[in-house]
This record gives C-alpha cells, structure tokens and sequence, in this order.
C-alpha cells in the first residue's frame, strides 16, 4: 500500500526514503485487541478514516522534484478470502495505480477487512512495477495473509497474520504497523495530527488525522492527511506532493 516501506524503498508514486525506526520514547501503541480481531462482518468497512465505498474512484496529481505524478485509486466490487486463524475472511480490493510524466509505474492489488471493533485490518497485497515500456519489471513488496494462491507472483510473501491498517478511534500518538514482514515490508504509523482542515484541488476537509509513516527500510519520512469518509487526501515527502483533486466518496465541506 506504501511503497515506501518496501525493499527496494519506493513512495507512493516514486522513490521516497523513510526513518529507520521510531524511537522507543515515542507515545504507545494504538489499542488494538488483545485477543485476535473477529471479522463477523468483514466487508462493511465504515470506518471514518478508511471508508470503503464499491465502485468509488479517487484521483491525485501532484509533483516529485518537479517530475508530474498523479495516482489513481479504484474500490472494486470485487472481493478475495483468505484463510486466517482457522476460518475464511473476505476481504475488499482497493487498486491504486501510480503515474510519473503520464506513464504508470505501478500498480497494487490491496485487501481490507474490518473488524467488530471497526479496526481495518490489511490482508496484504500484490504489486506490478513497471519500467519504461510499460512491461512488468517485478512483484516487489508483493506479500499476502496466508498461502499465496497459483495465481499469484511467486515472490509473493506469506504473512501469518494481517496487520493494522486504520484502528477504529485514531487518537494522536496512537502507533501501529500497517506493514509488519521485515526485509520484505516494514511500516511503522503514527498518528501526529487530529482535528485538522486540509485545502486540496478537491475542496476542503474538516476533522482529518495526520500521519507519520517510517520504515526500517530506509532513512526519511511521509505524511498522509486522512479525512473523515474518504481516507487519503494529501500525501507528502521532502520535494514531493500528492493531493486529492477528484472523490466519488464523501465531498469536502463548502466554507
């Protein structure tokens, strides 16, 4: 889902270094259960800061160091189970392609489930790179919960439990791991900023978290702004800028 957390370090769009690790004086982890997450109603994913809405589109454009980059993210109707903890969980797809100068660089395949505590847990995902003309370069960062099916890229890697993606009540200094499979993904999140108005060419949005995303992976930092019903909407690293410019999910505020 962030690229940056993966090996070879990559960002959302385009290669983004991350923080080695968050130090150990940083505030506690987010609550999350104690006991393994129910998913009796996997594929209702209303969480505020994660919604899931089928058939939505989101559109970014931004900049990397002057290089034009945009991103695109599809919500499919489509869904996939994964065996976990002795049981089946569906889980929703969300596909993000990413742009440099036009031309697609890479595209994820990434599922979702939420808990009944309203947790989004990440089951994973598979990763298309692509070079210059356009074929598939490689799968890296690809790894599922689970066996990776024969339709999967190979090097998929096989997580043994889904991570924390989004926690039901987000609170500052809340810190979990979306991404927990070191040296293939590593993610650390925290949240630094609540309450907050975003301006972004889609309108404004009122109440959004702050996110501080670090990686194991690679020295640096990235920003992602959440915004109630509809996730993502700014996404920023040293000399680089992504910002929401289209939603089919909850519009911005008017004032």
């Amino acid at each position: 889902m962030n690229s940056s957390s993966r090996l070879p370090v990559r960002t959302f769009l385009a290669s983004v270094p991350a923080v080695i690790m968050i130090s150990i004086a940083c505030p506690a982890w987010a609550e999350v259960p104690s006991a393994p997450p129910t998913f009796s109603d996997p594929l209702s994913i209303d969480n505020a800061f994660f919604p899931f809405e089928p058939e939505g589109l989101k559109v970014f454009e931004g900049s990397d160091h002057g290089t034009k980059i945009g991103a695109v993210d599809y919500y499919l109707t489509e869904t996939r189970t994964f065996q976990w903890n002795g049981a089946g969980v569906e889980c929703r797809i969300l596909v993000e392609e990413a742009y440099e100068d036009d031309a697609l660089v890479e595209r994820s395949f990434n599922y979702f489930a939420q808990a009944d505590d309203g947790t989004v847990y990440y089951f994973g995902e598979v990763v298309d790179n692509f070079d210059e003309n356009g074929e598939v370069l490689n799968h890296d960062g690809s790894w599922l919960v689970g066996c990776p099916s024969g339709s999967d890229p190979e090097e998929t890697a096989d997580a043994p439990d889904p991570a924390v993606f989004m926690p039901a009540n987000p609170e500052l200094g809340d810190t979990f791991k979306p991404e927990d499979l070191f040296p293939i993904v590593d993610e650390t999140a925290e949240v630094v900023g609540v309450d907050l108005d975003v301006l972004v060419p889609a309108g404004k949005y009122d109440g959004a978290i702050k996110i501080k995303e670090s990686t194991r992976l690679g020295p640096g930092t990235e920003f992602k702004w959440y915004a109630p019903g509809v996730g993502v909407v700014k996404v920023q690293t040293k000399g680089e800028t992504l910002r929401l410019t289209y939603s089919t999910l909850v519009q911005p505020t008017d004032d």
